[in-house]
């Protein structure tokens, strides 16, 4: 009977640590000893939970675009920064912007949002959560 409670005890712990950790563990995508800068155009904003996303249209030096998805923290992160609705630090689709992030693992033009510099110049850093 102990050992069958165990087990169970066990495998809850797998099932329940796995899934947090998969959920909060930024470095299984993005490489957190690295740092990346990009400017480009706003191309879509979307605040959202778990976590918002800023797609940013890149020139390229051959004249193509590339477009990048770039990961923010949670809305109510975001809203705190007062990013939103006509929040002072709102973005929308066409603003300028210089982004520094975490880059991922893969090479893809992906990254986790540690700063955002916006069109009038000013930085905003954001905590990772």
């Amino acid at each position: 009977m102990i050992k069958r409670t165990l087990e169970l005890v066990a495998l809850c712990g797998l099932i329940g640590g796995g899934s947090l950790g998969a959920h909060h563990s930024l470095s299984g995508v993005y490489d957190i000893r690295a740092q990346g800068e990009v400017t480009g155009v706003v191309a879509k904003v979307e605040f959202m939970n778990p976590h918002g996303a800023i797609t940013l249209a890149v020139d390229n030096e051959d004249g193509s675009k590339t477009e990048w998805v770039l990961t923010t923290g949670s809305a109510n992160a975001l809203s705190g920064l007062g990013f939103g609705r006509g929040g002072p630090n709102t973005v929308i689709p066409g603003d300028r912007v210089t982004i520094s992030y975490l880059p991922a693992r893969n090479g893809r033009p992906l990254g986790f949002i540690r700063s955002i510099t916006l069109p009038d110049d000013r930085q905003i850093e954001f905590e990772v959560d």
